[in-house]
């Protein structure tokens, strides 16, 4: 049978984080909000050019409708994903901290 060993704190790895970290993710769901935008006003231009009460004009006002609900969730998302990084940075601190 193995023995186990204890480490004194000055042997333990010691986990480290930064903050620019979370820069990527900011972005990402910065560029996502600016074309979701864009891609709204292109879609809304094109619903323009046609003919209203055709199937091609109720087509494209249901994929604005449906591509309008997208930026509704971005909140939800980064919430997501920021609770995602914060658990990663425990779980490695914890491991770092009580790794045997």
């Amino acid at each position: 049978m193995q023995k186990l060993e204890h480490k004194k704190l000055e042997e333990m790895p010691e986990a480290q984080f930064d903050i620019k970290e979370l820069l990527g993710v900011g972005f990402t769901l910065l560029v996502l909000a600016i074309g979701l935008a864009y891609g709204l006003d292109v879609m809304a231009d094109v619903r323009d050019d046609m003919t209203e009460n055709t199937a091609e004009y109720n087509a494209t006002v249901s994929g604005i409708e449906g591509v309008a609900k997208i930026p509704e969730k971005i909140p939800t998302i980064a919430t997501v994903v920021l609770a995602a990084v914060i658990i990663g940075i425990l779980v490695t601190y914890l491991w770092a901290r009580f790794a045997r």
